[in-house]
């Protein structure tokens, strides 16, 4: 069985609850990227989660972490990103966070899966979509908390047969 790790910074607890969620759905382990150590950062599958904040920017915790993903080779290794947003206040840099995350991951060489269609979204703009798609999961907990869970399965579901 791959394994399977998931990063995640969390400011308010919504995205902490949507990576215990994956965590219990795809039989991983979670933990806060500010607790990371080098080695939690080497998994067959590794998924980084965060919010966005401010005029898009990362979540806190990650400000400070994205640095060490510089010293990462992940060549031939398997990543996704999933992040929290309001796609209706801010809807000009929803999840923009995950594209940062996506951005770095393949820089450094990983490959990314689990894009889901953007056109499910109401949101104007976003550095986390791609040719209609997002790079991973958005949530919107503020206006769709509703759609959390099945989309959290569905992208599980995803992340299984892309591994």
């Amino acid at each position: 069985m791959a394994s399977i790790t998931i990063l995640y910074g969390s400011t308010t607890g919504a995205t902490e609850q949507a990576a215990q969620t994956l965590a219990a759905l795809l039989e991983a382990r979670a933990l806060p990227v500010a607790e990371a150590t080098e080695a939690d950062f080497d998994a067959d599958l590794l998924i980084l989660g965060s919010s966005t904040w401010g005029y898009g920017e990362l979540q806190d915790d990650w400000a400070e972490a994205i640095g060490r993903l510089d010293t990462l080779d992940l060549t031939g290794r398997k990543a996704a990103v999933f992040g929290t947003g309001d796609q209706c206040g801010f809807a000009d840099t929803f999840v923009n966070a995950i594209g940062i995350l996506a951005d770095k991951l393949t820089e450094r060489g990983a490959t990314l899966i689990g894009q889901v269609p953007a056109a499910d979204y109401r949101h104007s703009e976003s550095l986390a979509e791609r040719d209609g798609r997002f790079v991973g999961l958005p949530l919107d907990d503020t206006n769709e908390p509703d759609m959390t869970p099945e989309r959290l399965s569905a992208w599980a579901d995803l992340l299984r047969r892309s591994l």
